[in-house]
């Protein structure tokens, strides 16, 4: 091994605390970056990521099988510009309910019309991704959609509408991220759930040469329907339709993402240089030793580079590895938020992180090397002997050396213990190395601040559109071939008032109207009863009082460019009815297009209520427990067409997913940052411990070392802290208002206000507590070294 190479291995061995620092520190960082990067990539066109690897359907359509044949339908794959298709499969549309399963859901509850398709588990197109379980693959089988079902692997769904009211079993949760059915079965499997002698159905799927707009899909859709018999195609689903969908949840979740994903590429970055020039450029001393025994200014520069970028590589290859299986579970979460398929690491991330990391260590590494190597030996030498201060060069090292004797000289006049005096002092010794730590300390508190806000405006968001189902319990009319007519609302009412538990209840159903300067039917949601306790979490002005008074989420008025206080137009048949909007209400139900009126409002639009839309939500007596007051009142809905269930409670999962996210990252900021503080306060205290030996030798206790040396930098942290937090909430203020306009909403003030000032000290006190936690292990060494080898050490 030649003499350059032994320079290197003994540098890497011997200065094994700062060796096992830096590896951690660039494994944690690069471990941030591959997520970052990763979600920052998944949350760039994620539905068109999934869609070509699926082979998604540019075009589902349905064929009823009375006026063509499978044979007939099979030859439009090869028709002009149709590239793949798949088919035709049985597919029949059927009303389940849920038949059995091991958690607390009424077993019966009716479920909404789904669409079964009987077709293999691969296909040339909508090569569906399993989420759990395995494929159907033999009788009593079934494969349920993972974004549309309150099943589990393992449930049971029945589908009485079916001669015989067969029950099949879950077996697993598939995906299709142009959302080609509700459900999967063998194609065998079909047959036993269609009615003898119904007309068969069948599904084709397509991929199209030319697919990008409305008007391509339009025509491909035209030419398919020329090559089949008249009036054979019931219906087509654009893929277009979800696209637009999926990348509205996107653009929704893509600002926090990008900030948080940005803070930690940005930390990963400061740190690996913080930890990588600290260490180098507190090797100075060694640098004038190996020039005294004849290496030269460039073999020094490689030598000290080399012993950086070792464990850097090491930390590298590591980071890389935990950041992929760390990416995995957040990808998958980042996924179903999205509403599309698990996302996958790009393998480009995998590339470009370690170049970019080790690129960072060299050139980081570099800097102090060349100044070092450009040192005169005596100089270098002296220079490693003395603490410096700034530069540490004639009359600046004067002129910090007196400012740093003046501090210590006015600190010691406080009413301060000596080592708490002494430890405030030392930042100013080293004000480029205390300034690495709180640049390090401020980012993570902008990354905690950030993040707590985030979370408690998204819980506060989540709970009110949950005020959409304000009840305890809802009570929803039967549908389906079972029911010979629809559920009577008053008699569903008077069962309700007759059941011991009810404290207060109203009903709502919807009916479709036009809306002057809106194209297409807009859903009024009709409100019966004292509706007040059960409103809508406002934005601005109030919940309706009687009829002629509305409530409208932003969208509408996005629309219609109308504001609180205007009146809109409704029609229905010739008639109209006009509404003066009273509130603006958070709701992200039919993309704005909802009006939330009293029932009286549509008394003279001659507008039908759906039956089937018609639901009640009610609120129970203090001390009723909600599984006994259903079970109890099933037993009078069920002769009237009307089933109750308990109301949905918790979380939505896109918050869940949201929340995960920004913990995730969150965590990881905390983490580097407070490994860039175990560094810097690490080499401070090596470079000091000569001191340490003389203040040990005048009586200083461990407990007062620990106490001095974490007093260094928990001044330093406390400020840090102080400054990230305003930075955190301005972050927090501007990325929750553009994920309300992506949403297509505003956010109410409440859920934006979330920064009160008990939260506002506690999070200032988070930089102090980075700092504190980074210097504890570099304190505990100090307090543990002896005093005779500390005054021996240089």
């Amino acid at each position: 091994m030649s003499a350059l190479g032994k320079v290197v291995r003994a540098g890497v061995g011997r200065r094994r605390a700062q060796t096992v620092v830096m590896t951690l520190t660039v494994l944690l960082a690069v471990t941030s970056s591959v997520l970052a990067a990763s979600l920052l990539v998944g949350s760039q066109a994620p539905f068109d990521h999934a869609f070509a690897r699926q082979r998604g359907a540019h075009l589902t359509a349905m064929f009823d099988g009375t006026g063509t044949t499978a044979t007939q339908l099979a030859g439009t794959a090869h028709l002009p510009g149709v590239t793949a298709a798949a088919g035709p499969y049985r597919a029949v549309s059927l009303h389940p309910t849920l038949g059995g399963n091991a958690r607390d859901i009424p077993v019966g509850l009716n479920l909404p019309v789904a669409t079964v398709v009987g077709r293999p588990g691969g296909a040339p197109v909508d090569d569906l991704d399993l989420t759990a379980g395995h494929w159907a693959t033999g009788p009593g089988q079934i494969v349920w959609d993972a974004d549309r079902t309150p099943f589990r692997v393992g449930d049971r769904v029945t589908f009485p509408d079916v001669p015989g009211s067969p029950t099949l079993t879950v077996v697993g949760l598939a995906r299709s991220v142009g959302g080609s059915a509700d459900a999967w079965v063998p194609p065998a499997q079909v047959a036993a759930l269609t009615e003898p002698g119904s007309a068969p159905e069948y599904q084709m799927l397509y991929r199209f040469a030319a697919a990008g707009t409305d008007a391509q899909v339009s025509a491909a859709r035209a030419s398919v329907v020329a090559a089949v018999p008249a009036g054979s195609m019931v219906s087509a689903e654009s893929y277009l339709r979800a696209k637009r969908a999926a990348d509205r949840a996107a653009a929704t979740f893509a600002p926090f993402i990008v900030a948080l994903g940005a803070l930690g590429v940005g930390m990963s970055i400061l740190i690996i240089g913080i930890v990588v020039g600290g260490t180098v450029g507190a090797a100075t001393r060694r640098i004038g030793i190996l020039k005294s025994l004849g290496f030269t200014p460039a073999q020094v520069v490689r030598a000290y580079v080399a012993q950086a970028l070792i464990p850097a590589a090491v930390g590298t290859a590591f980071g890389v590895v935990l950041g992929d299986l760390l990416a995995v579970p957040l990808l998958h979460t980042e996924g179903s938020a999205y509403g599309t398929s698990a996302l996958a690491v790009a393998p480009w991330i995998d590339v470009v992180v370690p170049i970019a990391t080790m690129s960072v260590v060299a050139a980081t590494a570099l800097a102090p090397a060349l100044r070092a190597g450009r040192l005169r030996t005596v100089e270098a030498i002296a220079v490693g002997r003395t603490p410096r201060a700034g530069r540490g060069r004639g009359h600046e090292r004067g002129i910090n050396l007196g400012i740093n004797r003046g501090l210590h000289g006015l600190l010691g006049r406080l009413p301060l213990p000596r080592v708490v005096s002494l430890g405030l002092a030392n930042p100013f010794a080293r004000p480029a190395r205390s300034a690495t730590v709180a640049a390090a300390v401020a980012l993570g508190a902008v990354g905690v601040t950030f993040g707590v806000g985030l979370a408690a405006s998204l819980t506060g968001i989540d709970q009110g559109l949950n005020r959409e189902s304000p009840g305890q319990v809802i009570v929803r009319t039967l549908s389906g071939r079972e029911q010979s007519r629809a559920a009577d609302p008053d008699a569903v009412a008077a069962a309700l008032a007759g059941q011991p538990g009810t404290r207060r209840y109203f009903s709502t159903g919807q009916a479709q109207v036009g809306v002057a300067g809106l194209a297409g039917p807009t859903t009024v949601n009709a409100y019966r009863g004292d509706s007040s306790w059960g409103s809508y979490q406002m934005i601005s002005g109030s919940w309706f009082t009687g009829p002629g008074q509305a409530v409208v989420p932003t969208g509408f008025l996005t629309l219609t460019g109308t504001h609180i206080g205007d009146t809109v137009t409704m029609t229905n048949n010739g008639h109209t009815a006009r509404v003066r909007i009273v509130g603006e209400a958070l709701s992200l139900s039919n993309e704005g297009q909802q009006i939330l009126t009293d029932a009286a409002t549509l008394s003279g639009l001659g507008a039908r209520v759906l039956p089937e839309s018609v639901r009640f939500d009610v609120d129970l007596t203090g001390g009723t427990d909600p599984k006994s007051y259903v079970d109890s009142l099933n037993a009078a809905l069920r002769p009237l067409g009307a089933l109750a269930e308990p109301a949905s409670t918790g979380p939505s999962g896109t918050v869940i997913a949201m929340d995960s996210l920004a913990a995730a990252l969150t965590l990881m900021l905390v983490a580097v940052a407070g490994l860039g503080v175990l560094n810097t306060v690490l080499l401070d205290t090596r470079d000091r411990v000569h001191d340490l030996g003389v203040f040990k030798a005048l009586g200083m206790t461990p407990r007062q070392t620990i106490a001095m040396v974490v007093t260094s930098v928990a001044g330093v942290g406390l400020l840090a802290g102080v400054a990230g937090v305003p930075v955190g909430i301005a972050l927090h203020h501007i990325v929750m208002p553009a994920m309300g306009r992506a949403a297509g909403t505003r956010f109410p003030a409440a859920d934006l206000a979330v920064y009160h000032l008990p939260v506002v000290c506690a999070l200032a006190l988070g930089g102090l507590v980075i700092a504190v936690a980074g210097a504890l292990l570099p304190a505990d060494w100090a307090a543990r070294a002896r005093t005779a080898e500390t005054l021996r050490t240089e």
